[in-house]
């Protein structure tokens, strides 16, 4: 589906995307394919020419968003293969610090892709995480800015499919707990996913840990897939809860996003829906509305997600439901929103080309 694109001059920093080639992994994958999977075998090789098509900067006479810079977020891609077991994520940063090294050579205009990095240590080492957190700084050359450790886990294995395999209760382990200790004396940030039902594990780890800088990914992921089909109006309750009680923590930034993925079901049905942008913001506005009364317009940031999210949207179409979303908002939180809070909490605001004073 194409539309024409909304509000074309506002700056936009999209801080989570991947870059993957699937294309050795998917076929080990039982078949028929978990939905999560499906949607993710389109963009089975995503790359900066694939990324650069979706933003649209590799037609730069072509009506696009204006996304200034991109931070990049840990998806398994491109580890070390000779590397102790450790340290092999050290190779998932070396190379998108390539891909940001090719956008930072001015080649493609004002666009900056990947300026920020986003990786993962296991941070169950403990102690033993910190050479792996300095070998992943020195990697990334000045855009390494933090780790994400996924928590996400559902007693169904059907929810997730056979990509996850998080332990249940991640975030509260002793172990994991020791690894954050050693970690948060880096002054980096660290991205937590998990679905609906443990967004309680997020609040303890936040309370626990109050001078971290957290980033809860995707809304905390509302679930309307597998078990929970059909189930979003009966725990949308307990989910604006679980938001209105992690936003309390001042150290925690939420980001505005992942409902597109085949977990949350909005649209249900998928790509076959073709849904239009403004039909995806009425599916969304309850979600994003909570998260931005809850945590107000300065730890908010819309994100895309991409290419996990082309299960119920293209990019551009995505970001103009976004855009319908946040069209009651002043042109400074609308900056905030779509990239100075991003920018701010990533550390790469000095990437960004000056931006006009606003009214």
């Amino acid at each position: 589906m194409t539309e024409t694109i909304l509000e074309p001059d506002l700056p936009i920093v999209d801080p989570h995307h991947h870059l993957w080639d699937l294309r050795p992994l998917l076929p080990a994958f039982p078949t028929p394919r978990h939905p999560f999977l499906e949607a993710i075998a389109g963009a089975a090789y995503y790359d900066f020419d694939a990324l650069r098509a979706d933003i649209g900067a590799a037609s730069p006479d072509a009506p696009s968003h204006r996304v200034l810079a991109t931070v990049f977020m840990e998806c398994g891609a491109y580890y070390a293969v000779d590397r102790e077991q450790a340290m092999k994520p050290v190779g998932e940063v070396e190379y998108v610090n390539g891909v940001a090294a090719q956008g930072a050579s001015g080649l493609y205009g004002e666009y900056r892709p990947c300026a920020g990095i986003v990786g993962h240590a296991d941070l169950t080492l403990g102690d033993a995480v910190t050479p792996v957190i300095e070998a992943l700084i020195a990697a990334g050359n000045g855009r390494f800015k933090g780790i994400r450790h996924a928590g996400a886990w559902d007693a169904d294995p059907e929810v997730l499919g056979p990509p996850f395999h998080a332990p249940e209760g991640l975030y509260g382990s002793d172990a994991f707990r020791a690894g954050m200790a050693a970690y948060s004396q880096f002054g980096l940030t660290f991205d937590a996913w998990v679905l609906e039902p443990q967004l309680g594990d997020v609040l303890a780890l936040a309370r626990a840990f109050p001078d971290q800088a957290i980033v809860l990914d995707h809304c905390g992921t509302p679930l309307g897939m597998g078990k929970y089909a059909r189930t979003l109006p009966e725990t949308f309750e307990r989910w604006r809860a679980s938001i209105r009680a992690i936003a309390e923590c001042p150290n925690v930034s939420v980001k505005l996003g992942g409902l597109a993925m085949s977990f949350c079901g909005m649209p249900e049905e998928g790509p076959a829906k073709g849904c239009g942008s403004e039909e995806l913001a009425d599916l969304w506005r309850p979600y994003i509305e909570t998260c931005i009364e809850a945590f107000g317009t300065e730890r908010a940031m819309f994100e895309s997600n991409y290419p996990v999210d082309r299960w119920g949207a293209s990019y551009p179409v995505l970001w103009n439901a976004f855009k319908r979303l946040a069209s009651g908002a002043s042109a400074q939180e609308k900056r905030a929103l779509f990239c100075t809070n991003a920018a701010r909490t990533y550390d790469i605001a000095h990437t960004l080309p000056e931006l006009p004073d606003l009214p």
